[in-house]
């Protein structure tokens, strides 16, 4: 299974935000979308992405006061990324070295979408019970012996 299975099932909606915009805004988006990252885009390319990882960070290292600080003050500007062809095993991989929970996904420098830990587990769960299924109905189905 591939990164591109994942996103045909969830879908392409992207969150982007620009670096010079206010923490507190993006933090206020990611509120209310009910999402967990925002990738920073700059010139047509991604520049970073947002977590709440990052925001809470920042709050704590502000003393609490988002003020006037920007997304590039508390954004993680090296992401770790894959593309649609990148198995589901190396992502997984992947996100628990570097205790990712979102990473984008990037084909020839465009943002395809961002995957979560969320959408790794939920299509890993899935694909076992599909497969404990098919087991349960092949076993079901087993000829007995001395009918053949």
């Amino acid at each position: 299974m591939k990164v591109s299975d994942i996103l045909r099932v969830k879908g392409n909606t992207l969150y982007t935000v620009h670096a010079d915009e206010l923490l507190s805004v993006a933090a206020q988006t990611m509120a209310e979308k009910d999402i967990g990252s925002l990738i920073v885009v700059e010139h047509g390319e991604v520049a970073g992405i947002l977590t709440f990882r990052e925001v809470i960070q920042a709050v704590v290292r502000h003393g609490g006061d988002f003020g006037q600080f920007t997304v590039q003050s508390a954004m993680d500007d090296s992401p770790m990324s894959c593309t649609l062809e990148t198995s589901l095993d190396e992502v997984r991989r992947m996100m628990l070295d570097r205790h990712t929970r979102y990473m984008p996904v990037i084909d020839n420098r465009m943002l395809m979408g961002v995957i979560s830990f969320y959408d790794v587990a939920k299509t890993v769960v899935d694909s076992q019970n599909l497969e404990n299924k098919l087991l349960k109905a092949y076993i079901r189905d087993w000829p007995e012996e001395g009918s053949a």
